[in-house]
Formats: structure tokens, C-alpha cells, sequence
């Protein structure tokens, strides 16, 4: 089992590195092969809303199949054929398409270890073991960000993506020989993600699983790149470190989030007062825009940090689930938490270049007014959630 959950987190460290490169490749993907950030935006999108389709057969398919071979063969086809489609792009369609498939690759890989959590561990150590994953894996958050800004300057960013599919592969092969598949449910026990559906305690928190993720991912993933070299003029190792200041800020608030719901006897306030400190934060990286650099990558770093309850907005999801569709009650608040980074990805590109059709940064406020404002409405909605001790 531990070997199995080494292997897994070391491939949750591959898509934490997947969802955020982009925003340290701008500068030479736009010399090299003529893209935009609106383009990497759309393109960051489609990874995005790609593994959030895929939560729901990969949730099945924990469930009937196991988390071994779902995350062994999802992303050995998907993540490692999508870093060599990604290798040899020569257009923005081309991105599209590796970026498409490397969400494919990556969707079962967080969730698996999520499952293993839910079905052979106490439920009270859920959100601290799920942060933990979360943690740990963001390593590969930090890795996009000046360590890949070296490698796209030094080695070239296709040698890069082809050393990247190369360790995917091994990486996916591990999963099929270390994992563990958790014992089936006793009984022949019946469900779907519909009678999830049908449970009133989980509509609350879809609104702020849609949102939550957002603003932290967008930014970090994506736009904080575009954002320090268009305003304040930065080279791309300078957007390397200021990546990874924020990366390091998201994994300790993460960490930070794990045990804080058996510390207070409470989920629903731990994930209420991050939200709205992120939210705070987010809204004022649009008032403050221009105003000072390092105030800016200041108050990127506090949106990471306070942006980290994700885990333990599952694991209050988690207390209402019952055994037998822990897969697909970890993969559905999953789905709702990438799906709506994804669909903001795509509504970030297109209501930047709006906004920035008369020129200025006018762009960028209305980027930051978008993340900020839906996650203050999302988090207000989850008032009128029920908390639930574990």
C-alpha cells in the first residue's frame, strides 16, 4: 500500500506539472510557433475540461474496475501520448490536442489515491491524508514553474516534453505493478452517481466546488505569466520565480487546510473563512493591479495559500457518501471542481481580449473581478450547507 500511494503521488506531481507549464512557456511558444495567451488560455481549458469529463467513467470505474488499471492505462495512453503529441506541435490546434489528451491522462491519478483514502482509512483522517496528496504532489506545481522556465531556455521546451513523456510512461507502469486495489464492497450493493444527485446536502456545495479551484489554478496555471510581463515587464525566469513563490504558497496552504477541520470540529467553517480571505484577496489583486510587483506576487502567493480547502471541501462532501460510491463521490465533487476551472479558462480568454480591445490593463481587472466575484458568490451560497462531524 505505501509503495502503491508513493507511486500515485509521484504521478499527481506529473499533472500538478501539467496544469500549470503553460504559464512559463508563453513567451516561446509564442516565438516559436505563433501563440497567443488567449490561444495557451483556450488550450489550458481544454485540459481541464477534459478531465473533468472524465470524472465520471473514471469514477465508475474505480468503483468496478479499481484504481490500479484506471490510472495505469489513462495515463500511460493519455499523459505520455500527450506530452509526445505536445513535443512535436507545430500550431495552436496541435496544443489543443496533446493538452486535450494529457487531461485524459491525468484525470484518474488524484482521484485514485482519494479512493484508496475513503475505502481503507478512518473517516476522520480523510482530509488530512487528501491534503497531504495534495501537498506532496504540488511539487510538481513548483517544478512548472522556474525549473521548467531553465529547461525551456536551456535544453529547449520540445527536448523537455519528450523527457516529460518518457517519465509519464514509467511513472504509469509503476502504478500497474505497486497499486493495490482495496477490497470489494461486502454485499452486492447497487448505485450510481444519480443517487448521489438525489441528496440534498451535497447542492450547497456544488456552486463553491465550481468556483473554489478557480481563481488559484487560472492564475497560477496560466495568467500570472501574461500578467507580470505585460504590466510590469518581466523576462521569463523572473515569471519562473514569481511562479514559484506562489506554488510554494498554494502547497502550505493546503497543508495548512488538512487538519484544521478535526482541530475546530468543523468543516463547513475551515472552508467558509478560506474562501472568503481568498475571495478578499482576489478582488484586490483587481484594484491594486499595477500599483507594485512585488505586492503583486504578494497577494498571487495569499490567493494560493487561502485557494487550498479543495481537500477538505470533498472530505465534507466525503461525511455524506456512503462506501460503496466512494469513487464516484470523490470523481463527481472532482468533476464540478475542474470542470469549473476549465470553463473559466475559456471564460478568462475570451473576456481578456475583450476587455483588452482598447489596449491597457484593463484586461487583466476584469480577469480578477471574474475570479474574485464567483468565488464570493459561491462561497455565500455554501452558507447553506450542513456541517457534519466525521
Amino acid at each position: 500500500m505505501r509503495a502503491g500511494l508513493t507511486v500515485l503521488c509521484l504521478a499527481y506531481v506529473l499533472s500538478q506539472f501539467f496544469r500549470a507549464f503553460l504559464a512559463v512557456l508563453s513567451g516561446v511558444l509564442a516565438q516559436d510557433i505563433g501563440t497567443t495567451p488567449d490561444d495557451l488560455a483556450f488550450a489550458s481549458g481544454l485540459w481541464f475540461l477534459s478531465f473533468a469529463v472524465m470524472q465520471l467513467p473514471v469514477g465508475w470505474a474505480l468503483d468496478r474496475i479499481g484504481p490500479r488499471r484506471t490510472a495505469s492505462v489513462l495515463l500511460l495512453l493519455g499523459g505520455a501520448g500527450g506530452a509526445a503529441v505536445f513535443a512535436l506541435a507545430g500550431s495552436a490546434l496541435q496544443i489543443n490536442i496533446a493538452m486535450l489528451l494529457i487531461g485524459v491522462g491525468c484525470s484518474p491519478v488524484l482521484m485514485a489515491s482519494y479512493y484508496i483514502f475513503a475505502r481503507q482509512f478512518p473517516a476522520a483522517q480523510f482530509a488530512t491524508l487528501a491534503a497531504l496528496m495534495l501537498g506532496v504532489g504540488s511539487v510538481g506545481n513548483l517544478v512548472a514553474s522556474y525549473p521548467m522556465a531553465w529547461a525551456a531556455e536551456t535544453l529547449g521546451w520540445r527536448a523537455s516534453l519528450w523527457a516529460l513523456a518518457i517519465l509519464s510512461a514509467a511513472v504509469a507502469l509503476g502504478i500497474g505493478m505497486l497499486v493495490r486495489d482495496p477490497e470489494s464492497v461486502e454485499g452486492d450493493v447497487r448505485g450510481s452517481v444519480l443517487d448521489l444527485l438525489k441528496m440534498p446536502a451535497l447542492w450547497a456545495m456544488f456552486p463553491l466546488m465550481f468556483v473554489n479551484y478557480a481563481p488559484a489554478a487560472a492564475v497560477r496555471g496560466l495568467w500570472i505569466g501574461p500578467y507580470l510581463s505585460d504590466v510590469f515587464g518581466l523576462s521569463t525566469g523572473q515569471v519562473g520565480q514569481a511562479t514559484l513563490v506562489m506554488g510554494i504558497a498554494m502547497i502550505c496552504g493546503t497543508l495548512c487546510y488538512g487538519p484544521l477541520d478535526r482541530i475546530f470540529g468543523t468543516h463547513k467553517w475551515v472552508i467558509f473563512t478560506g474562501n472568503m480571505l481568498c475571495a478578499v484577496t482576489t478582488l484586490l489583486l483587481a484594484l491594486l493591479l499595477g500599483a507594485n510587483v512585488y505586492l503583486s506576487i504578494a497577494l498571487c502567493a495569499a490567493l494560493g495559500f487561502f485557494g487550498g480547502s479543495f481537500p477538505v471541501i470533498i472530505a465534507h462532501a466525503r461525511s455524506f457518501t456512503p462506501p460503496h460510491l466512494a469513487g464516484r463521490g470523490v470523481t463527481l465533487m472532482n468533476l464540478f471542481g475542474i470542470g469549473g476551472v476549465g470553463l473559466m479558462q475559456f471564460a478568462s480568454g475570451s473576456l481578456h481580449r475583450a476587455a483588452s480591445a482598447d489596449g491597457g490593463q484593463a484586461g487583466y481587472v476584469a480577469l480578477f473581478l471574474l475570479f474574485g466575484l464567483s468565488l464570493l458568490a459561491g462561497t455565500l451560497i455554501y452558507l447553506f450547507s450542513r456541517d457534519r462531524a466525521n
